[in-house]
């Protein structure tokens, strides 16, 4: 069967800037969009105001809608639509679920499907009604996956009237949103994923790229978002640890502009690899000096400086400068951090200080310039989600449902601690005074009730 088609595609309006960060630039407000994983550009900014600071299920809820099937994805914001990815499945017998569970490598805590559906659904923002629930891709027998992951966890990106949607080894597609039907699906591109998908893609003018980074197979690959067809594939060159657990990476790549030059960053097991966005040619890498995989975070940039996690196996925060600058005009990490350094949250840049939470809900501000720690604070949870900043306010999202807000700045300052129902694992949005959470049961809508 082929897997690769073209229906139809409408000539599309570029809008390059909305997924480019200038690592030296302010941070671009969000408005009444938020088009992609963490935001306008993909930082976790947003640019409303006026957000509650207290919510409950029974406080402040304009609305709640409840979203079937499973999925960690965020919410991309346009107009009045909300789009959200989602996937269901059915139940195995044990015996195929331990014939199954001998193709992995590892040790984790695993679940096996039957039957994976894969849909994207759009909630009216204004109503909070269901417009569309669109099919968009089925497998027979995926693979295995973590317990605490999803087989609908990858944001997908909206721009100009369609959404992009990737589901890892099971497939990716683009998608109408006027009139809901597929335009084009690629099922062509294969990797043992271990847990499951969970790299997130980025739009680079014509191009959708992505990673690749399975136990099996590492490269980084870029779609004509007009067709679905491969525009370039670049394998990871970077030597790594032969433990094939330990060759497998869940991260997002962040499109940077730095000497008059847009920059592909794309954080792999053990190196940060730098691309040309356009080509795919392979510009830089550089060694993490510590054991890096299963990387989930995603990068933040600013004054010419990118930071990272490395995610498992004592992780650290790296500063690593790509400005030509310090010591050496190569990029370099300038400084480490060792202490409570995040697994899966992202971490957030605001001026010189940089946020990171601890899978464990130990809340960290690390002076950004030096690496000194200014602050560490536990709030407790357990902690997936990337966090928000708007409006004045840091957002930080619990497996347990809780919301913890603090006020950012170089003396801890907790505004409030929300429940909502639910685990809370996709990261939020904002747009237009409002906040929009993602839980496992449903989608809120939270503003200030005038």
């Amino acid at each position: 069967m082929k897997t690769l088609t073209t229906k139809f595609f409408v000539p599309l309006v570029l809008i390059v800037g909305m997924f480019i960060l200038g690592c030296s630039a302010k941070v671009v407000d969000a408005g009444d969009e938020w088009p992609q994983f963490r935001g306008v550009n993909g930082q976790g900014h947003a640019g409303t105001t006026d957000l509650p600071v207290e919510f409950s299920e029974t406080k402040n809820v304009t609305w709640k809608t409840e979203i079937g099937g499973k999925g960690w994805s965020s919410p991309v914001i346009t107009g009045d639509e909300i789009w959200l990815t989602t996937a269901s499945t059915t139940d195995v017998s044990e015996e195929e679920k331990k014939k199954r569970l001998e193709k992995n490598t590892g040790s984790q805590p695993l679940d096996v499907a039957g039957e994976l559906v894969m849909r994207a659904v759009c909630v009216q923002r204004s109503s909070g009604k269901i417009l569309h629930d669109v099919l968009l891709l089925k497998k027979a027998e995926p693979q295995p996956i973590h317990l605490l992951n999803s087989y609908a966890s990858p944001t997908p990106i909206i721009e100009d009237g369609k959404l992009y949607c990737h589901f890892g080894d099971y497939g990716t597609c683009c998608l109408d949103t006027q009139t809901a039907q597929v335009i084009w699906t690629n099922q062509d591109l294969h990797l043992n994923h271990e847990n499951g998908p969970g790299s997130t893609p980025v739009l680079y003018k014509d191009n959708l790229i992505f990673h690749c980074d399975g136990s099996d197979v590492q490269f980084i690959v870029a779609l004509d978002k007009k067709t679905g067809r491969v525009a370039w594939k670049t394998d990871r060159t970077g030597e790594m640890n032969p433990n094939p657990q330990l060759k497998k990476a869940y991260g997002t790549p962040l499109v940077v502009k730095e000497g008059g030059r847009d920059l592909l960053l794309s954080p792999a097991s053990d190196w940060l690899y730098c691309y040309d966005p356009g080509t795919g040619k392979e510009l830089w890498k550089l060694k993490y000096g510590v054991l890096g995989f299963s990387i989930v975070p995603r990068p933040v940039a600013g004054d010419g400086m990118v930071y990272m996690c490395t995610t498992y196996m004592k992780s650290q925060l790296l500063a690593i400068r790509i400005d030509g600058k310090g010591e050496t005009k190569e990029p370099h990490i300038a400084w480490r951090f060792t202490k409570q350094v995040s697994n899966k949250p992202s971490p957030l840049l605001i001026g010189d200080e940089l946020y990171m939470m601890h899978d464990r809900g130990i809340l960290t501000c690390v002076d950004a310039k030096s690496g000194e720690p200014i602050w560490t604070e536990r709030v407790g949870g357990n902690h997936s989600s990337s966090p928000l900043y708007a409006d004045g306010k840091i957002y930080f999202s619990s497996h347990e449902g809780d919301v913890v807000i603090i006020k950012p700045g170089r003396t801890f300052k907790l505004l409030a601690k929300n429940k909502l129902d639910g685990q809370l694992m996709a990261s939020p949005a904002a747009v237009d005074n409002a906040l929009f959470f993602r839980t496992d049961k449903a989608l809120y809508r939270i503003e200030n009730k005038k």
